[in-house]
């Protein structure tokens, strides 16, 4: 094959996720930092370019998924199990906080290198034409209707017993 004939894989969001996801896993019982970049990277370089901003905002929720599995399943054979959970969640997210931060940041960097802003122009132009919200024309329209007399009233149904 020649450079041009070399065939793409590109991921949907959702592909990419379940890639980080799967990373993410392995990486946990391994090295959780260092395979959770590398995991970043992957998913960044292989998503599809319209797909960019859903992959920019799931790092850490993955990362934060991924973790409370395995901690859980660590501690199903501990004596205490919701006190090595809570140790084992403190412990794995304290220690592995800047891996988080700098695998979030390079998703980050990528994505944006690839077309994140154009998507982000693309999202606001959409919501834009989907909430064309009429506004009152200050000659004919008020800016609120009232409310229709006697709406705050106390109602009496039936009659009155004695």
């Amino acid at each position: 094959m020649r450079g041009t004939d070399q065939i793409k894989l590109r991921l949907t969001a959702r592909g990419a996720i379940a890639l980080l996801l799967v990373i993410t896993l392995l990486g946990q019982i391994f090295s959780p930092g260092p395979v959770f970049v590398v995991g970043c990277v992957a998913a960044a370089l292989l998503v599809q370019p319209r797909d960019l901003l859903p992959l920019v905002v799931t790092p850490p929720l993955v990362f934060f998924a991924a973790t409370v599995f395995i901690e859980f399943v660590r501690s199903l054979r501990a004596a205490s199990m919701l006190q090595a959970l809570g140790l084992g969640l403190f412990t794995s997210l304290s220690s592995a906080a800047p891996w988080l931060f700098g695998g979030s940041a390079i998703v980050l960097g990528i994505a944006w290198w690839r077309g994140l802003p154009q998507n982000m122009r693309e999202l606001r132009e959409d919501l834009s034409a989907r909430a064309e919200v009429p506004r009152p024309r200050r000659d004919r329209d008020t800016a609120f209707d009232p409310e229709p007399e006697g709406y705050f009233e106390a109602r009496v149904y039936g009659e009155a017993r004695d």
